[in-house]
């Protein structure tokens, strides 16, 4: 019977609506036989957790590397805009009000459950509406102005919503903030896992919605009042989890991304759990095996302090990046072979980059295996070194295996929410030394960088229009979240800075590892090409160029078919 109820629970939810316009009522036996008891509701809100895809599952992509829509990584041939012309259909569109109805049906049945106490049906109201208000905020953050749905819709009762406009996206987002508080006050606290969601979970969430609809409202939207509320609600969900010590900083950088197990980390908020050859996932074979990694830009490698403090334009450090010729055997099979090092190059940078790319260059011609297997090769040179670790198997062939790696994913980190903080009280005007050395000067100590002061040096490469101050902690946030959750291109969307992924205007995108110096040396460089000054060039003649209409995503062809009250974003 447990199997039985297993099965039909996840038939069940598959079984829901592709879109906002899907109205069948899938649900009526859901709601009417299946909600019984808090066993049954668990079952189904386990659905929820599939929205955290952390590493991916079996050979899936995750959150993790393979966002590569921003100036970060660098892919051949260039990555192009999600959109590029108006879809016919669009899961960005669709999948969300699959899953707002999801919440919903929960949300509608909670309160006739008479077997759960007060207490529980709370807890769960607020994960059905916390998981609600994550969707909604995907919606917004794609599209803008989408439509608030807090039902579950009927074809006849509800045609105002399913054929008139949509709801403007500031409504629509006060509505999810209405949701984030009753979550953050209703869940339970318990903190005890990791692994679910709780109190501190939906803090953190929170505190990620509330900075992004904060700094799209100044410098989007240029709504000074309105930035103010949201980044007030974003200091004080911070605030909440710096004050909670069971929250520290976890003394190794690195070991956030490529531990076999995250237990007792205590900088986890919440994290997703691999077991190996029950739940496992791809992403270090991805990084590390026989096709192209998606290698770092020359304009992220310029982008990290050095030893001093001090950025490229006037740092007292070495500032080369010209590598050294090595011999070494990668025991990859090829024996020994040629090189390029670049450990001298790293050791005068700040120590994260030392942790996220390898110490050899790699690209194609002159491949690499940092753990010995199969070389790898990288698309800028840069290899992505982060998420691998040697030791987290007994056989070193996992590591280049699909669905056999089994390293924990960080999803919501202390890290992330002292960046928060410190961006936070940067924007609302009032950031103080003492707001610094809680938050990113706390990430600094953990990496031995000296600490951000409130007057640090003016950066000329800062194109952004922001105060020394600000730009500083949005190079702290780029350093620290290298490769996770496509947070860099989000952050360029809410600081209204998308344009900087033009590459006509900003050619460091397309441009990777130093390696000019060493054409006569022996190492195959006939498969790749370089620029004047001898930097790997990997666009291979493309280009991705601005326009103001990729601020948003296109409304889908589909969609304005069914209903064209629901108009389209400018310029599509």
């Amino acid at each position: 019977m447990k199997k039985f109820a297993l099965l039909f629970a996840a038939g069940l939810m598959l079984n829901s609506c592709s879109g906002l316009l899907d109205t069948e009522p899938y649900d009526q036996f859901t709601k009417d036989g299946f909600f019984k008891s808090e066993s049954n509701v668990k079952l189904y809100a386990n659905y929820f957790y599939s929205e955290f895809s952390g590493y991916g599952n079996a050979g899936s992509y995750g959150d993790y590397y393979f966002n590569f829509l921003n100036d970060d990584q660098g892919t051949t041939g260039t990555a192009n805009w999600t959109f590029t012309a108006v879809p016919g259909t669009a899961g960005a569109w669709n999948n969300p009000y699959t899953e707002i109805r999801r919440a919903n049906i929960l949300i509608e049945a909670l309160p006739g459950i008479e077997a759960m106490s007060a207490a529980s049906q709370d807890n769960w109201m607020g994960v059905a509406r916390l998981y609600r208000a994550m969707q909604h905020y995907k919606l917004v953050r794609g599209f803008g102005d989408c439509y608030w749905v807090d039902h579950t819709l009927d074809a006849a009762a509800d045609a105002a919503i399913l054929y008139g406009k949509r709801t403007a996206r500031n409504e629509v987002m006060d509505h999810v903030l209405d949701d984030l508080n009753f979550a953050c006050t209703k869940i339970t606290a318990d903190a005890s896992s990791r692994t679910a969601i709780n109190k501190w979970v939906a803090l953190a969430i929170k505190a990620e919605i509330t900075l992004f609809e904060g700094t799209y409202s100044k410098y989007v939207k240029n709504d000074a009042s309105r930035a103010s509320k949201y980044l007030t609600e974003c200091k004080a969900a911070c605030q909440e989890i710096m004050n909670n010590t069971s929250f520290k900083l976890n003394g190794n950088f690195r070991a956030n991304f490529n531990s076999p197990d995250l237990a007792g980390n205590t900088e986890m908020i919440m994290y997703k759990h691999y077991v190996y050859d029950v739940l496992c996932h791809s992403t270090i074979d991805y990084t590390c095996g026989s096709t192209q990694v998606h290698g770092m830009t020359k304009d992220a490698f310029d982008s990290y302090l050095f030893k001093d403090g001090k950025p490229l334009a006037s740092t007292t450090c070495d500032k080369s990046d010209k590598g050294k010729l090595i011999e070494k055997d990668d025991k990859s099979g090829f024996g020994v072979q040629k090189f390029i090092d670049i450990t001298d190059v790293l050791a005068q940078r700040d120590p994260r980059l030392s942790a996220q790319v390898d110490d050899v260059l790699q690209f194609p011609g002159c491949g690499y295996a940092r753990y010995g297997g199969a070389q790898s090769t990288a698309s800028s040179g840069y290899g992505v070194l982060l998420f691998d670790n040697v030791e987290y198997s007994a056989k070193n062939a996992d590591r280049q295996s699909i669905n056999k790696n089994y390293s924990d994913a960080p999803l919501y980190t202390l890290a992330e929410v002292l960046l928060d903080y410190a961006e936070a009280c940067a924007e609302l005007g009032a950031c103080t030394q003492a707001d610094l050395d809680k938050s990113v000067n706390l990430l600094r100590d953990r990496v031995g960088m000296p600490h951000m002061s409130l007057t640090p040096d003016p950066d000329p490469a800062n194109k952004m229009g922001v105060s020394n101050l600000i730009y500083e902690i949005r190079r702290e946030r780029r350093v620290e979240m290298m490769y996770c959750k496509n947070d860099r291109y989000y952050s360029l969307q809410r600081w209204n800075m998308l344009k900087l992924l033009d590459t006509t205007t900003n050619p460091n995108l397309s441009l990777g590892a130093n390696v000019g110096a060493f054409k006569d040396s022996g190492i195959d460089m006939s498969q790749i090409s370089m620029n004047a000054e001898g930097y790997i060039d990997y666009k291979n003649g493309k280009e991705r160029k601005w326009e103001d209409k990729y601020n948003l995503f296109p409304v889908p062809a589909d969609q304005i078919t069914l209903n064209p009250e629901i108009g389209q974003n400018p310029g599509w």
